[in-house]
């Protein structure tokens, strides 16, 4: 008799729980649907929002690159103006302009690029910094040998 109300427990427990799992399983569809509209509704937002961002970027490069354009004529309508109206000493203390040296990078003056020394260089003569003897004194560094 013990055993028979044993699985009688279980067979009652079983369908409660099934029971139970199917009607919390009914909520999920909707909450389900409901979250991918969330996410479709952040999908299309966040599109929005990159091509906002690069129409602001492609306004603000042209608008950057006509106002490096205005500031070369104001710059070379200065430099005309220098040349005519001062001295040829002033004019070229003021606006060097013909050489742009405004506009013309560094790069472009100095046609040789040498590449940065990971070691400085020796200003003195004997052993360099890196050399294994730098700083020893040669009689006393052999007599320990």
């Amino acid at each position: 008799m013990l055993w028979l109300t044993g699985i009688a427990c279980l067979a009652v427990g079983l369908v409660a729980g099934l029971l139970v799992g199917k009607k919390v399983q009914t909520g999920s569809p909707t909450r389900i649907a409901e979250l991918e509209a969330q996410i479709q509704e952040l999908q299309r937002s966040h599109a929005d929002y990159r091509e906002h961002v690069s129409s602001h970027f492609d306004t603000t490069a042209e608008l950057v690159q006509q106002m490096t354009e205005s500031y070369r004529d104001v710059y070379q309508h200065l430099a005309t103006g220098a040349q005519q109206l001062c001295t040829e000493d002033v004019a070229s203390k003021l606006l060097p302009a013909g050489e742009q040296t405004m506009f013309v990078s560094d790069a472009d003056q100095n046609d040789t690029l040498e590449p940065p020394k990971d070691y400085a260089p020796k200003k003195s003569p004997g052993p360099g910094a890196l050399s294994e003897e730098f700083g020893l004194d040669r009689n006393t560094s052999r007599a320990e040998e």
